[in-house]
């Protein structure tokens, strides 16, 4: 984690953001405070509006426990290099043809968007954004998938992972994305690159991806090896283990 202090910029923009946040909070404007930041909710009617919805696989569209956010919050993590000329993904493991991709390379691939929902071990759900890349199927296709292949390793900067099962990472959902709503991630979310995996907890969808791994054994992530769920499906309310 950083420990840098904030600039004289910051503390001016989190000033103005209180006094925002006291103004629409005494105007009846739904905000909360969330690790520093002002996030404003959808509203309770948004949120009952989710809870009364659902998927085509008859689950709920919001997952117990959950209130839905306009935005991305900010989770947090070592932030890695945000720069796509610098940007490698490596695809690896058991796999017949591994390969690097660059960032031009990873655009010249079959380009996907599509709209889904992100829910955040936390409490908080995204819904409805709309996110372009690659499905990661595409890319276990071109490297040549081997039958041993039983789990996927999300790898990202500084040595981060997350685990996912090869039936999860192989649905036509979960991507490596480049783009939400149609602009760049910013660096705080992941910035060039990251996974999105939108029916598991947010923290399967790693940020600062820099490879996916195919395994034959399932290995626990960052997350799962200090107390939260192997499998995080928000459905089930899988936080910890």
């Amino acid at each position: 984690m950083s420990t840098d202090e904030p600039s004289d910029n910051d503390r001016i923009k989190r000033r103005i953001e209180r006094r925002e946040f006291i103004k629409k909070a005494g105007a009846g404007t739904l905000l909360v405070a969330l690790g520093g930041g002002i996030y404003r909710l959808a509203g309770d009617d948004l949120t009952r509006k989710a809870q009364g919805q659902t998927r085509d696989d008859g689950r709920k569209r919001l997952p117990p426990g959950q209130k839905v956010l306009e935005s991305l919050r900010p989770m947090g993590g070592e932030p890695g290099n945000p720069k796509m000329k610098d940007f490698r993904l490596k695809v690896h493991g058991e796999v017949a043809k591994p390969f690097t991709l660059n960032f031009d390379e990873l655009l010249a691939m079959k380009q996907v968007e599509q709209e889904a929902d992100v829910h955040c071990v936390t409490g908080w759900s995204m819904l409805g954004g709309l996110w372009r890349g690659v499905r990661v199927k595409t890319l276990a296709e071109q490297a040549g998938l081997k039958k041993d292949a039983h789990f996927v390793i999300f790898e990202s900067a500084h040595g981060y992972t997350a685990n996912v099962s090869l039936k999860e990472a192989l649905k036509p959902n979960v991507m490596v994305v480049h783009r939400l709503n149609g602009k760049p991630f910013k660096r705080q979310h992941g910035a060039p690159v990251r996974a999105l995996v939108p029916d598991r907890y947010f923290w399967k969808s790693s940020k600062w991806l820099t490879g996916i791994r195919f395994v034959k054994r399932d290995k626990p992530g960052y997350w799962e090896t200090r107390g939260y769920h192997n499998i995080a499906d928000p459905w089930k309310e899988q936080r910890y283990g």
